[in-house]
């Protein structure tokens, strides 16, 4: 695997267990930011029409924490005055209202830590080895679209 720059207060986490939103923020904490964005991405109740029964995550672990810290190392290429980044993902079965995943970015101004965060998110849908599974009220499944691993780690 790639070296990667990491930081002392930064903290990357795939889990089975719920996560919790207090801890991660309380995590991306800094006495020096002035802000501190999360993102929570929940499991909600119906996708593209279709009754959403549960979700379904796997994860390549190594490599998904691996591109956790590529995701923190670009954020402060663009945001150099960030903190703290925080990223935990769950994996297993996720029922409605659950939490899938959350992104924590503190920074000394709210719109650095807005368009970090949301930089995060959309990095780690697009890189992470991290597969999503819909299971249906009418019992049907499928694999969601999209989502991919990176072909290139750098």
């Amino acid at each position: 695997m790639p070296t990667v720059l990491t930081y002392p207060n930064d903290e990357f986490v795939i889990t089975i267990a719920p996560l919790s939103f207090d801890n991660v923020y309380q995590q991306c904490e800094d006495p020096s930011s002035g802000a501190v964005v999360v993102m929570s991405g929940t499991v909600r109740n119906q996708s593209n029409g279709q009754a959403v029964k549960y979700l379904e995550y796997q994860a390549y672990e190594p490599m998904a924490k691996v591109v956790f810290q590529q995701i923190a190392h670009q954020i402060r290429q663009q945001w150099p005055d960030t903190n703290r980044v925080v990223i935990h993902h769950r994996v297993g079965k996720l029922v409605i209202g659950e939490i899938s995943v959350l992104i924590a970015v503190s920074t000394p101004h709210r719109a650095e830590a807005f368009a970090a965060c949301k930089f995060g998110i959309d990095t780690l849908k697009h890189n992470a080895p991290i597969w999503k599974k819909e299971f249906f009220a009418d019992g049907e499944s499928e694999w969601v679209q999209g989502c991919r691993a990176a072909t290139e780690v750098s």
